[in-house]
Order: C-alpha cells, then sequence, then structure tokens
C-alpha cells in the first residue's frame, strides 16, 4: 500500500483529482469513493482507459490488475483526506473556512468577490463543502493562489471538526445557526455544538474569528469559549462586524425589496442584486474581511454590486409581466421563514408562494411544516402552493391552499392558470428541485 508522502508525489504529475468517470481529464487523479449503492473499484479500469493517469483504490484485486498505475490504500476517503491535508500544509497563504446554517454559499462568493479585487483567490466551487468536496477544494489549490475561501457544511456533529482538521484555516466565520438538518444534529442545541467546531478550532488555535456582533447567538457562543480558554496562551485574534463597540452602524440598509441598497461607511449607495436583510448580512461579512485583508471600499462595493447569482440562491427573475424570487436550492425553518418575512414585505401588486418541503428535519418535521403554515397565513399572500409529502402539515392552517403531493401535478396546474403582473417565491429543499417550475410560468 503506498503512504500519504508516496500518493502525494504521485497527484504531483496529476493535472487534477476526480471522483466521477463522468469528469475524467487527461492526466489527472481519479479517486474511487464507496457508496451505499456503488463502489468506485469498479469504475477504476474505465477511468484509466479514459486517460486518467493514475487511480487510487482500496480495493487488492483492482489493484492487482495495473500494478504501475492503480494505487493501493487501506481506504480511499480517508486516503483523499489525508491527501488533502498533506497537501493544504505545503502553502501559507490566507485560508478562510466558514461554514453556518444558512447564506453559506452566498457569502462565500460576496467573499472571494470582494478580495479577488486584490488577490488571487480560490473558492469553492459550486457546494463542494463536505468531507468529500472540501478535500477536492484543497487539492485544487496551487502555488498561484494568494487567499483560499472554504465553505464546509455539515449535517452532524464533528463533521466541521473533521474538515477543519484537513482545511487548517487561517481565519473563518460562521455565518448563522439555525434549523437546518435537525434530524443529523439530533435538534438545535446540537447545530449550535456543530457550527460551533469551526470557533473551537480558531480560538483553540489562535486564528482569527470574524463574529457577527449583532447575532446574539454568536455572540454567546464566542463568549462560552472565550471563557473557557482565558487561561491558555493561544488566543485568537477576534474581529467583530460591525464593531461591538460602535452606537451606529457605519453600514446602513437603505431597502431591502426588491433588492438591497446600502449606504457605506463613505455615505455612498450601493444597489446589489440580491434582495433580504439576510443578505445584507451576507454582505457585511464580505465587506468586513475585506476591510481586514485591505480591499478598498470602492472596490469592496463594486464587488458587491456586481455580483448577480445563478445558482438557485436569492435570484431575481423576469419572466414576462412576472417577477420571480428564485430561491431553491436549499429550505430549512429558519430560511424559509426569513424568506417568507422578507416576501411578505416586498412592494408588489400580487403576490404567489410556491413552497417545498424541507428535509431532513427528522421528528422535528411534522411540528416545523405546521409552524410554517401558521407564519404563511399569517403574512396573507394572494395565493399559496404547496408540494410534497411533508407541506400537508401546513394545510391546518392554510385551508385555501392548493396542495400537491408531487411536482408532476403542481406543472401541471401551474400551466393550466397562467398568471400575469404577478410576483412569485418559489422555495424548498434541494431534493424538490422547485426550479423546475420556472419553465411554466
Amino acid at each position: 500500500m503506498v503512504t500519504t508522502e508516496q500518493l502525494y508525489d504521485k497527484f504531483l504529475e496529476c493535472t487534477g483529482v476526480s471522483t466521477d468517470t463522468r469528469r475524467i481529464t487527461p492526466d489527472c487523479l481519479f479517486v474511487a469513493l464507496k457508496g451505499d449503492k456503488f463502489d468506485g473499484n469498479q469504475f477504476a479500469e474505465q477511468a484509466l482507459a479514459q486517460r486518467a493517469r493514475y487511480a487510487l483504490v482500496d480495493d487488492p484485486a483492482v489493484a492487482e490488475r495495473d500494478q504501475e498505475r492503480c494505487l493501493l490504500v487501506a481506504d480511499g476517503l480517508t486516503a483523499l483526506q489525508d491527501l488533502a491535508r498533506h497537501h493544504r500544509q505545503t502553502f501559507n497563504f490566507p485560508v478562510i473556512g466558514l461554514t453556518g446554517s444558512n447564506g453559506k454559499t452566498t457569502t462565500k462568493e460576496l467573499i472571494a468577490a470582494v478580495l479577488s479585487k486584490k488577490y488571487r483567490t480560490y473558492a469553492t466551487v459550486g457546494n463542494l463543502n463536505n468531507h468529500i468536496g472540501v478535500p477536492l477544494t484543497l487539492l485544487s489549490l496551487n502555488e498561484q493562489c494568494e487567499l483560499a475561501v472554504v465553505e464546509m457544511g455539515a449535517n452532524h456533529q464533528k463533521e466541521i471538526e473533521l474538515l477543519c482538521s484537513i482545511a487548517q484555516p487561517t481565519h473563518g466565520l460562521i455565518t448563522n445557526v439555525g434549523k437546518a438538518h435537525l434530524e443529523g444534529f439530533g435538534g438545535i442545541e446540537g447545530v449550535r455544538k456543530g457550527k460551533g467546531e469551526l470557533y473551537d478550532y480558531l480560538i483553540q488555535n489562535g486564528k482569527t474569528v470574524f463574529i457577527n456582533s449583532r447575532d446574539k447567538t454568536l455572540m454567546a457562543m464566542y463568549r462560552e469559549r472565550l471563557k473557557d480558554t482565558r487561561s491558555e496562551s493561544t488566543v485568537a485574534e477576534v474581529i467583530f462586524y460591525p464593531a461591538a463597540e460602535a452606537a451606529d452602524e457605519p453600514i446602513e440598509l437603505l431597502q431591502e425589496s426588491p433588492v438591497v441598497i446600502y449606504r457605506d461607511s463613505t455615505k455612498q449607495e450601493v444597489t446589489t442584486h440580491l434582495p433580504g436583510r439576510y443578505n445584507f448580512e451576507n454582505m457585511l461579512a464580505a465587506l468586513a474581511i475585506g476591510d481586514y485583508f485591505g480591499v478598498s471600499v470602492e472596490e469592496a462595493n463594486r464587488a458587491i454590486a456586481d455580483y448577480n447569482p445563478t445558482n438557485n440562491r436569492s435570484q431575481v427573475i423576469t419572466k414576462g409581466t412576472n417577477t420571480v424570487l428564485l430561491d431553491a436550492y436549499n429550505a430549512n425553518p429558519s430560511s424559509m421563514a426569513a424568506a417568507i418575512r422578507q416576501f411578505a414585505a416586498t412592494p408588489a401588486k400580487r403576490k404567489v408562494v410556491i413552497l417545498g418541503d424541507m428535509y431532513e428535519l427528522g421528528e422535528e418535521s411534522e411540528a416545523e411544516h405546521a409552524a410554517l403554515g401558521k407564519l404563511i397565513a399569517d403574512s396573507k399572500f394572494d395565493l399559496v402552493i404547496l408540494a410534497g409529502k411533508d407541506m400537508h402539515y401546513a394545510l391546518g392552517y392554510l385551508p385555501k391552499a392548493y396542495y400537491f403531493p408531487d411536482k408532476f401535478s403542481l406543472h401541471n396546474w401551474i400551466m393550466d392558470n397562467p398568471m400575469t403582473d404577478t410576483s412569485f417565491l418559489i422555495k424548498g429543499s434541494r431534493g424538490m428541485s422547485l426550479e423546475t417550475v420556472l419553465p411554466f410560468i
């Protein structure tokens, strides 16, 4: 079996890393991973035939077939993580790690946009933020990079701890703590503890922590950890945004609907492409990090103003006389409530919500969907359309809502009932893929 050091020497001969035979590039390293319903070892020969330089495998029988190009390890996933950790230790530029229940990807994109005004910045591509995605992100870094922004996602405790041990961030922030992945985390306190593992790593290793001083939960989490580590010699650098002692917010939110407009510290007004106070909080994080790394106010504002999402997150789309807020990449009780309140406050002639199930809530699913129904009822939209098996729990508060257990029925109904001069909010968990509704509006 090859050691991590031997594997790294082979990695340096390669042009990249792939775990998918549909994405093999010449001279890449193919990593065979196992899942509940697949075994990547079975595709090693195919990857090599498609011009992968090496195949990392953990099946001795597969390795025997091509001993020169098949690199045998005890476990493919562990080897991938160890390889990424080893590669991470070969460079010394700043690595910004971020996690949170909501807004991770948008905040990551905003931070990268701001930092790119001054530095060669590499950021997590798409949603590669888990125990496989973070290693792949790190293995994409090279000597041309001056800064890296690494998004870290988790659906159970100890996962952020693992990702920190691999990415070894020098700086970091938590966007927020909310009701996401309750089933895996074991409730909201489990979420708090799991996300807090990033603070644990940064504080214990004397790194830099960015904290939203207006978020009571994040401030409490920081104080708890500061109290626990006060006697230790390693104390993290802490940057509060806005400054904890500031009486007034230097960056003022002027408008949150249909898009955020803010006034910066130089009294310039900045119009963005993103809606909602929650996205304003994401912007504040990016501006604070940009300021810390010496990006000018003007350049940071330009980056924020120019950022236009194309990833089913907070997209404002015009369809004829209709306006659609497409936020269909994911949903949990916290993000759903924020989006609904935001949409309810948005001026519009006619407002319609199309909402899908929130996944991974476990035993809390019935109660959380019912609570969502009450919030929707209180918001008094012109039309409510619900889809998914658990959304029926919301119907107790919504006797006039249209409910569809599947998307096929939903699509047909929308086609048969065209609407004009209407503003729509479309939101649901990733498994619902509610962006498929867009062509029918």
